[in-house]
């Protein structure tokens, strides 16, 4: 970070002006770049924080490059704060070919569209937004950087204890999320192949702020006195400002065909020990059923390690800052993760 951290998050405005904070790597690179920004799905959980850090870094490093912000928008105020952060906005449907033709050019594209939760019941919709609109995306963006946004999912479970899943790992996705977003994958790859567009996946496992994520999920239901499941028993983590400003970096480094890159914590979490120290923050007992499993969805992220360095928040800081967050009853997103489903059903 480029000041130091607080022992405690005060409030959201405070949680979104270190989200979106950008290292000096993510300030040096994007000086480097050329060319206006489009982020595509920009109001989901990552997004807007994605688009204002990249507003920032420009800005320290002084470049006038357009940010673009790109969604249906169903909640006008979140657009509002956009604008006010100084990231422009359209209003799209991007299930349409003639709204997606009609966006802006940009050389960069970040690529934040997808649906993972209400996939179950809903398949052709999941579909149609992870694999489909990525089609549509690669013709329009043929000749910009495109960094898209994956996950870890795709890989599958993999054993406990072995540093997780790497890049050249051959995918095994399991259920029709998971399914849908390696076409996802495919169509930024088939694009790349054959217009020779310029791409990155990044594979995310997984992301956590202070209102939504594994840890969030965790810290509640600890502290509400709940039984553990630890059938799922590991886990990674990482800072949802750390993988921002690594997925924008990331622009920089897209070639074709796609570089395909892990974006996930250097460590291999223990769901017990993490509750179990969570019960020592909150001053609660700890209940647990079941016993880990051998294998879990678990990520290798090295090799974005080796391009941008480590993450700047550990998990440490994150545990306490989470179980500060929550024992305050502060902001929630309340849209669990689910991460310990091992069939694929979201």
């Amino acid at each position: 970070m480029s000041k130091a951290l607080p022992e405690s998050i005060a409030d959201v405005q405070a949680l979104e002006d270190l989200l979106s904070d950008p290292p000096d790597y993510l300030v040096n690179s994007l000086r480097d770049l050329d060319g206006d920004l489009v982020i595509l799905g920009v109001a989901g959980k990552m997004g807007p924080t994605l688009a204002r850090m990249a507003r920032r870094a420009f800005d320290r490093a002084g470049q006038k490059r357009r940010v673009i912000g790109v969604a249906r928008f169903s909640d006008s105020k979140q657009q509002a704060n956009l604008e006010e952060a100084g990231v422009e906005t359209i209003r799209c449907d991007l299930l349409s070919g003639a709204d997606v033709d009609q966006l802006p050019d940009a050389d960069n594209v970040m690529f934040m569209a997808g649906r993972k939760f209400g996939s179950t019941g809903f398949e052709s919709l999941t579909w149609a937004m992870n694999a489909y609109v990525p089609a549509l995306v690669s013709e329009r963006y043929a000749r910009s950087r495109i960094v898209a946004f994956s996950t870890g999912n795709v890989y599958g479970l993999t054993s406990a204890g072995r540093g997780g899943s790497q890049e050249n790992d051959i995918p095994r996705p399991v259920g029709e999320y998971a399914m849908s977003c390696l076409a996802r994958e495919r169509m930024f790859e088939y694009f790349s192949e054959m217009l020779g567009t310029r791409a990155v996946v990044l594979r995310l496992n997984y992301a956590v702020e202070m209102r939504y994520g594994i840890l969030v999920d965790l810290a509640r239901r600890v502290r509400a006195g709940e039984t553990i499941d630890v059938t799922m028993g590991y886990f990674n983590a990482i800072w949802q400002g750390d993988a921002n400003a690594m997925a924008l970096a990331a622009l920089a480094h897209a070639a074709s065909p796609p570089l395909v890159l892990n974006i996930a914590g250097p460590e291999e979490l223990s769901v017990r020990k993490t509750c179990e120290e969570l019960g020592r923050r909150f001053n609660v007992p700890v209940t647990f059923k079941g016993s880990e499993a051998d294998d879990a969805l678990l990520s290798n992220g090295e090799r974005g390690r080796s391009l941008f360095g480590a993450p700047r928040v550990d998990v440490p800081q994150l545990i306490r800052w989470t179980a500060d967050w929550v024992a305050r009853g502060e902001a929630s997103l309340d849209k669990p993760t689910h991460f310990e489903s091992r069939d694929g059903r979201f």
